[in-house]
């Protein structure tokens, strides 16, 4: 079973997030609509389960909240792939909504690195900023120990081109994660 259950307590923060790499129930709860939203289509599109619980300080603002979640799905990404053997390591996708086209490419390579080129032509979409779509996907990248490019190709609503990004790159990761019959470690080094 490629899961992984992962509980991380701040002060900022308090959050249990238990994932499933081979689906199941997928129950979200952030305190922000918006991102409950996005981890809702992530999860819908990567085929994953997810369980996600966070109480965080959004008196401050939702920093703190959505870029731990990141770092604690990341965890959990890293977790529930400890051995990378029979996966096809590489994914990529394109996903349009509407006028937006959004692009994401993976290696789940045990090298973190986030190249990130979006735009975002309105500030907020409901109680979430914008700007925290970089900070979560940061989080998770460096944390699930992937490189992850994102890109939106183009788009005009910030809650199209942020869905989009969310939702390619869950397809990409769902791509990357498929198991096959090999039982060989995709690399040449012979180490992930």
């Amino acid at each position: 079973m490629r899961s992984a259950y992962v509980e991380r307590k701040t002060k900022e923060t308090d959050i249990k997030l238990k994932l499933n790499l081979d689906g199941g129930d997928i129950k979200i709860d952030t305190g922000i609509g918006f991102f409950d939203h996005m981890l809702n289509s992530f999860a819908t599109h990567g085929r994953f389960g997810l369980e996600v619980s966070v109480k965080g300080d959004l008196y401050v603002d939702e920093h703190h909240t959505v870029e731990d979640t990141g770092i604690v799905l990341g965890k959990a990404f890293a977790e529930a792939l400890s051995t990378k053997e029979s996966i096809e390591r590489f994914g990529s996708f394109y996903v349009p909504m509407d006028e937006a086209l959004a692009f994401a490419s993976v290696d789940i390579s045990g090298r973190p690195y986030l190249v990130f080129d979006a735009d975002f032509p309105q500030e907020r979409c409901g109680g979430y900023d914008c700007s925290m779509t970089v900070e979560f996907m940061r989080a998770f990248a460096f944390n699930a120990q992937i490189t992850l490019h994102l890109k939106s190709v183009y788009g005009d609503n910030s809650h199209h081109i942020t869905e989009a990004l969310y939702k390619a790159c869950a397809h990409a990761l769902r791509l990357a994660v498929k198991q096959n019959s090999s039982n060989v470690l995709l690399s040449t080094k012979g180490v992930l």
